[in-house]
């Protein structure tokens, strides 16, 4: 069923005044008409014939007989009939329509412009539930409100649901920011305090353990740094023009060991020697977290197929594997933050949960896009596209 078509406020402002004032002044026009044809016909048809014909032929032309033709009148209509007096009933009877009127132009009004005011008091009320701190309170909208309004409180309704979801996200990142950095300190500070006990000989060993934990804290921290910046846009670009292609096969190079040892085989379809204006260490960031990515989950003895070609004004790099995938509804939570594939993948195996976070705002720092989808031949397609003119 389709929406009606819903008017702009200045217009339905104007219609409803308009038709207020020129609807009042119709009724009380018409309401003197009537009184005055009722009468008229009604005196009239009362009149012997004679006296009508001769009232019908003065009406046309008064200055045969003015004296006649007002004896006629004073005598069926009253002699108070042409009084221009204040007084006289022409006049009380526009002052008794006005009155009948009152009441009927303010139940229009307050009629017509109840769901502007509905409107605004469920956009007052559920502002006043967000101040409170309910950041999901929804504004219900109103039937026959003005256009902008309505779209204001849609655009009010979905602010609030991006502010709900960014709460929830904000709650749960901190929860799992402070156990992943609470994670690799308490592992320091436990085997430093072994050191201080005399439990363990300070050697290279066990200062080399406590310098791992350290670095994989400061990693945790460099991470979300980087996706503070790209939350506030602040994330700085070095751009130069290089071919994605090449930063690819260098970043597949690095890894290239891993994935053999993992019985991970690359397949790689990079002809294409386009230039973009990209930041390569950016870029080589997110394909390295993706050949990671790859490097945990595709699983051994697959094949990781390496695509990249330009289309439709965008070059599209395509990472797919012919692993075990992922369920459906990971989909829509695998970009979030300390999001594993797994939630029983500890850090060392299943990385922080940080990658295609980062991997994803880089791509939108360039002004492209970063997204999974589930091949029908199975396993997990990831697919990063940019503009041209980046």
């Amino acid at each position: 069923m389709k929406n009606p078509q819903l008017q702009t406020l200045w217009r339905w402002i104007c219609v409803r005044i308009l038709t207020l004032a020129i609807g009042t002044v119709v009724l009380i026009a018409l309401c003197m008409w009537l009184r005055f044809t009722l009468q008229y016909l009604w005196i009239t048809w009362h009149m012997p014939h004679a006296i009508l014909q001769e009232f019908l032929v003065l009406r046309e032309n008064p200055n045969l007989n003015p004296a006649r033709f007002h004896q006629i009148i004073d005598s069926w209509w009253g002699i108070g009939y042409s009084d221009p007096s204040i007084a006289s009933s022409d006049w009380i009877t526009v002052g008794v329509l006005v009155l009948v009127t009152i009441p009927f132009i303010a139940w229009f009004g307050l009629r017509h412009a109840r769901p502007l005011s509905a409107q605004f008091s469920q956009l007052r009320g559920a502002a006043e539930q967000v101040t409170e701190g309910d950041f999901g309170a929804q504004a219900a909208l109103t039937p026959s409100a003005p256009a902008e309004l309505v779209q204001f409180a849609q655009n009010f309704n979905a602010m609030t649901r991006q502010l709900a979801r960014y709460e929830k996200e904000l709650r749960a990142s901190h929860v799992a920011m402070a156990h992943e950095l609470r994670s690799p300190l308490t592992a320091a500070m436990v085997r430093l305090q072994a050191l201080l006990d005399g439990v363990f000989s300070a050697d290279g060993r066990q200062l080399a353990m406590i310098m791992g934990q350290l670095n994989c804290l400061r990693r945790l921290i460099d991470e979300l740094q980087l996706l503070s910046l790209a939350d506030a846009g602040q994330l700085s670009l070095e751009r130069v023009r290089c071919c994605p292609s090449e930063i690819l096969r260098y970043r597949l190079q690095w890894i290239k060991s891993q994935l053999d040892e993992a019985g991970i085989y690359p397949v790689a379809e990079l002809a294409e020697k386009t230039l973009l204006n990209v930041d390569p260490f950016r870029l080589g960031q997110v394909f390295t977290v993706l050949l990671e990515n790859a490097l945990r989950y595709a699983g051994s003895g697959t094949s990781l197929y390496l695509s990249s070609r330009s289309t439709d004004g965008h070059y599209e790099i395509i990472f797919q594997d012919k692993g075990p995938g992922v369920p459906p509804a990971f989909l829509e939570v695998m970009f979030e933050r300390f999001t594993r594939g797994e939630a029983s993948r500890a850090r060392h195996s299943g990385g922080s949960g940080l990658g295609l976070s980062i991997a994803r705002a880089i791509c939108q720092a360039h002004g492209g896009t970063l997204d999974a989808t589930l091949p029908p031949e199975g396993g997990l397609r990831m697919r990063i596209v940019l503009p041209h003119d980046v």
